[in-house]
């Protein structure tokens, strides 16, 4: 079995598009060791974030190809692993080991809300697929399915290679509910809620599963520093100034909103698949308005702890 660090900031990357909609590869291995560069942990590709949903299984193969290339041995790669089914969410957890990935980030299956038996054997059947170290993402917000804590105890009992969970119920408590009734070290928390990272770490979280790195790659990583070291004070000062930002991942176009984003900083294109759609002008407006405020006031970091020493 694999394991791997659960622990620091890993982008949740986007996918970036040629203006043909086929994926930008050059920019995509560029994107990946900047964020790397800049002090993150790991890259997590494929997930809702990246669009994964509009990606059939070739295309796949060739992201998480072009990810592991462009970072080496620097960080592991973490395969986004969702589909309708459940023998095609085996196929894309394969493929991923096949590729070079070192974990995997197993969702349940998309559209079909089932029960907790039904989840259980989908979840399981990945998690049986390869020897990857694996994360679960619960995410009830979004997709309706509500991995309790009590249920994921009982995975972790049964998989050994199930060693985190990316929290994104947007209830701090589950962090408490976690900890209590799963054996000190056998689970790694991370945090799935861009706005919610501070309270995340103060309560134990020890990773973030983040998305406006994809455009902040420094200013996250020292935020979730800040937070990881009891920093109050400084992490808040920071936080305050990146809540407009961090508040874009939370609402259903966090996909246009924090590509668009991307592009105002100059690293990225706001090109989406359908059936999403490039923002309407009023939407771009007050994008830009955002960003542009955050970048008069953006704040002089560096990287990691040690730049706040």
């Amino acid at each position: 079995m694999s394991t791997m660090n659960w622990a620091g900031v890993l982008p949740a990357i986007t996918t970036p598009f040629q203006p043909d909609l086929s994926v930008d590869h050059a920019f995509l291995a560029r994107h990946c060791s900047w964020l790397v560069d800049n002090g993150c942990t790991g890259i997590v590709a494929l997930g809702s974030l990246g669009e994964g949903q509009t990606l059939h299984v070739e295309e796949k193969r060739q992201v998480l190809k072009t990810c592991v290339e462009a970072v080496g041995a620097r960080v592991p790669i973490v395969a986004g692993v969702s589909a309708l089914s459940t023998a095609d969410a085996v196929e894309i957890a394969e493929t991923a080991e096949a590729a070079g990935c070192r974990g995997l980030m197993v969702l349940p299956p998309y559209v079909y809300v089932g029960d907790w038996r039904e989840m259980k054997t989908h979840v399981a059947a990945v998690l049986r697929a390869t020897n990857l170290s694996s994360m679960l993402y619960n995410n009830p917000v979004a997709y309706k399915v509500d991995f309790l804590p009590a249920q994921i105890a009982e995975l972790l009992d049964e998989h050994e290679n199930l060693q985190a969970v990316k929290e994104s119920s947007a209830d701090i408590r589950r962090v408490a509910a976690l900890r209590e009734i799963v054996s000190e070290g056998r689970l790694r928390i991370l945090c799935g809620v861009d706005d919610l990272i501070v309270e995340a770490a103060s309560m134990g979280a020890v990773g973030w599963i983040a998305g406006l790195v994809n455009a902040f790659p420094r200013e996250s990583v020292g935020l979730f520093d800040l937070a990881q070291h009891g920093r109050h004070a400084e992490a808040f000062a920071l936080y305050k100034w990146f809540l407009p930002l961090l508040r874009m991942d939370t609402v259903p176009k966090f996909v246009q909103l924090i590509k668009l984003v991307q592009e105002e900083i100059g690293m990225g294109s706001s090109r989406v698949r359908p059936p999403r759609l490039v923002l309407d002008q009023r939407e771009q407006t007050d994008v830009r308005r955002i960003v542009a405020k955050a970048l008069q006031n953006k704040p002089d970091i560096g990287v990691g702890i040690s730049s706040y020493a």
